[in-house]
């Protein structure tokens, strides 16, 4: 073992110390996110660090071959808890996912097993000369890494979905890097940059979840208003559409059931948004009760109000308090998205006149 690994250890603890310390500080990430990431930079020091003890060591007198077969065993133990970790943040909920729970349990069985099988050398040994060496059954860690590396992947493209995340497709290029340079480390042991990477890419991942929550509403997931700005620039103005939407009758809401209840409104008003038209377009929360939708296809609108229609009365015979919403839309047929949405306002309030007008004549019929 050279300088030159010593120098890059080295450079890879103050990465990560800085990124623990700017993990710390951060105010756009919850107790739960900042955990995450925390133990995740934690662990990849503490096995950076493992893994010059194990090259320290090997080779030298037998009285510290235990301290070689801990550090082996701990370094090649804790790897998939590194992707475990990741999984955690990527969920704001406090409450842990069954799936997450399965994962823990797999690490630590996982840790059982190697336990098991130092005796037998399996995944690897260490001679009575305090030589390392890889076991015949090396490839149970191997899969344990790509296996913990595959459940990260899934569940942040699952989760980038579920954002309508724009730059959800970089995480398949993170993925490939991490699986090149853990194939190159496994072909060329003595290579050991195998950390330096993990570490590039824990902060690769940090700026991407970064990058993601920064485009959502806190309340809703949906994505904000600063994001809508930027897409609208952007949109193709040939066949796309502007959908605004508005709650009627919010402030009753908030003043007869309260704010907890109200948020609890917007909330599901922006699940059935999403669920209608995010197939085909962006949804928004542009304000306190407003959204919106950027639809890429006007062809696509009457399908999408329709399945909207159908889930809010749904939704509305389970929360007698959930108020209706009235929306209207208007064409981007130019490059000017205030007078777009403008027309889209004025169509908006015209169906809200509407509504009320329906409300009146329901509640005249029944009090004849």
């Amino acid at each position: 073992m050279n300088g030159y690994f010593y120098v890059l250890t080295t450079i890879d603890i103050f990465v990560l110390c800085f990124m623990c310390v700017l993990t710390r500080l951060s105010e756009s990430l919850n107790k739960k996110q900042k955990r995450g990431f925390f133990f995740a930079f934690i662990l990849i020091a503490f096995i950076s660090v493992l893994e010059v003890v194990t090259l320290k060591v090997d080779g030298l007198p037998v009285r510290y071959r235990w301290i070689n077969i801990i550090s082996n065993y701990l370094g090649f133990g804790l790897t998939p808890s590194v992707c475990i970790c990741l999984v955690y943040v990527l969920d704001k909920k406090t409450r842990l996912r069954w799936e997450f729970k399965l994962a823990i349990l797999c690490e630590i069985i996982y840790l059982l097993v190697l336990a098991i099988s130092i005796p037998s050398g399996l995944v690897f040994s260490v001679s009575q000369e305090n030589i390392y060496s890889r076991g015949p059954y090396f490839f149970i860690y191997i899969f344990v890494y790509f296996i913990s590396i595959f459940y990260l992947s899934l569940s942040t493209i699952l989760v980038s979905k579920q954002f309508q995340n724009r730059s959800k497709a970089l995480i398949y290029p993170l993925i490939i890097f991490l699986a090149a340079e853990t194939i190159i480390q496994i072909m060329v042991p003595n290579l050991h940059v195998s950390w330096l990477c993990v570490t590039l890419l824990s902060v690769l991942y940090f700026i991407y979840c970064s990058e993601m929550w920064n485009q959502l509403d806190s309340l809703t997931g949906l994505l904000n208003q600063n994001s809508f700005l930027n897409r609208s620039h952007e949109m193709n103005y040939t066949n796309g559409m502007l959908i605004v939407f508005d709650v009627d009758d919010f402030k009753h809401v908030n003043d007869v059931y309260g704010h907890v209840k109200g948020d609890l409104c917007l909330s599901i008003i922006a699940n059935c948004i999403k669920k209608a038209y995010a197939k085909y377009g962006y949804c928004y929360r542009i304000g306190g009760d407003e959204f919106c939708v950027l639809l890429k296809n006007c062809r696509n609108e009457e399908s999408c109000s329709i399945q909207f229609d159908h889930l809010m009365k749904s939704k509305q015979r389970k929360y007698k308090y959930l108020p209706s919403v009235s929306y209207g839309s208007a064409l981007l047929l130019t490059g000017d998205i205030v007078s777009v949405k403008d027309l889209a306002d004025q169509n908006m309030y015209l169906n809200k006149k509407r509504n009320k007008e329906q409300q009146y004549l329901i509640i005249a019929a029944v009090l004849r």
